[in-house]
């Protein structure tokens, strides 16, 4: 057997009686007898007086958020396959939780919860969790008797989980227990009873021989669930992983070109849902970053998506962007009411200098800039491409980017035949200006 993992430079310290301290020592007790050593565990747990587990062993650790134990426990799991997770959570952790411990129960993956279950917020004041019983008198009044407690086998039995067990922390079958069910291959939920004598049983009669008859009446819990066996979540995404088609790595856009100019230039592209403007943005951002200009995107689009404005806003800078919001535009494409009434007064105060390409139909307020209008329809260009049809526009215009940039932009963001089609559509603005 391994020798033992507790930390003797802060030995476990819980209120006497607490059923948390036998629960420590067992759990050391089954390390040792499964021969494992600090470099093979980790410890996860939260807060409460279970959240003091991981300091009481001497093995890799990670201590977060009331209730988020099992997020931080599944990451660690994926990331370190070979590792013995451990998570130590009390029933408010886990009524807190609840929604990551369905996740956990769905899962599968290769986690071992120990739910120390002694019915309230111990640490806390004594106050009702999800398993205090509704006859009991607690901390927080009268609430408990409101709701139903919580049957933690039975919630993780109906949620998926693989393996389910209940048992009394003062059982001398403790440490085989714990045992079983972290060499158990999946996700394995222990719920351990135990007495919480700082609060609980100051004004509730609880023992160790009550809660073994309470025990008994209810349906055993002997661990594995048969109809929830399958494979554990981990082994099969890595899997499913590999069978996947490799993720291109991203593009890299070397300057090549000459920028037109040395200014910082803004540029809003105001439409609607289907137009593609988002994909126009991030093409007149590839076309400045060609001229080793700094570029930014913010998109703003309507949540249902096939309907409503859509806008996105481009910096292109010689220097790095700190902040990517705009207030004055340089140059504003306008290609539907629903966008332009979004920006309507970012309209009204441009500067004379500042440049609009206004699809015809469009209405604009009274502004000092350029204005530029084009009549797309009469092109033969369809709404959807019109954004990027506007951007072949200010290309033939020299206004921040050149057609150069623009056509290298084109061979970066599209592969053959919607490179041909693209650029045709840009083909077809150079008369427009």
């Amino acid at each position: 057997m391994a020798s033992s993992l507790l930390n003797t430079t802060r030995p476990p310290v819980f209120c006497p009686g607490c059923a948390h301290d036998k629960v420590t020592r067992t759990l050391d007790k089954a390390f040792s007898r499964m021969g494992l050593k600090a470099n093979q565990i980790v410890i996860v747990s939260d807060i409460g007086c279970s959240g003091l587990f991981d300091t009481f062993f001497n093995t890799p650790a990670m201590h977060g958020l009331h209730g988020r134990a099992l997020t931080y426990a599944t990451g660690l799991k994926m990331a370190c396959p070979d590792l013995n997770v451990v998570v130590t959570m009390g029933d408010g952790g886990q009524g807190i939780g609840g929604a990551h411990f369905l996740a956990a129960c769905r899962r599968n993956v290769d986690l071992t919860l120990l739910v120390l279950n002694n019915f309230n917020f111990g640490m806390t004041g004594g106050q009702f969790s999800a398993t205090t019983p509704t006859e009991a008198t607690i901390g927080s009044g009268f609430l408990n008797r409101l709701e139903r407690p919580l049957d933690i086998c039975q919630v993780a039995s109906a949620a998926g989980a693989p393996y389910v067990s209940r048992c009394s922390s003062y059982s001398n079958h403790l440490s085989r227990d714990l045992e079983k069910a972290m060499s158990f291959k999946g996700f394995s939920v222990v719920d351990i009873w135990g007495v919480c004598p700082g609060r609980y049983t100051r004004k509730n009669r609880l023992t160790p021989a009550i809660i073994d008859d309470a025990l008994k009446h209810l349906e055993p819990t002997p661990g594995p669930v048969a109809e929830n066996q399958r494979r554990e979540y981990g082994e099969h995404y890595r899997e499913e992983a590999q069978q996947q088609t490799k993720i291109p790595r991203p593009i890299t856009v070397e300057k090549e070109l000459v920028p037109l100019q040395s200014q910082r230039e803004d540029i809003v592209i105001m439409g609607s849902a289907g137009q593609r403007i988002i994909t126009a943005g991030e093409i007149l951002c590839l076309a400045g970053m060609t001229a080793g200009r700094q570029a930014t995107q913010k998109n703003e689009y309507n949540i249902t998506v096939l309907r409503g404005p859509s806008i996105s806003e481009m910096i292109l800078s010689p220097s790095p962007i700190g902040y990517t919001g705009i207030r004055q535009p340089s140059v504003v494409i306008a290609l539907s009411n629903e966008g332009v009434s979004r920006r309507h007064k970012m309209l009204e105060t441009l500067p004379e200098q500042a440049l609009i390409i206004r699809a015809d139909g469009v209405t604009i307020p009274d502004s000092h800039a350029e204005v530029i209008t084009v009549d797309y329809k009469r092109l033969g260009i369809r709404p959807p491409d019109w954004a990027l049809a506007a951007i072949g526009v200010l290309s033939s215009l020299n206004r921040v980017i050149s057609r150069d940039m623009l056509f290298k932009a084109l061979a970066n963001r599209f592969q053959e035949p919607v490179l041909s089609a693209a650029q045709k559509i840009v083909h077809s603005t150079r008369h427009t200006a």
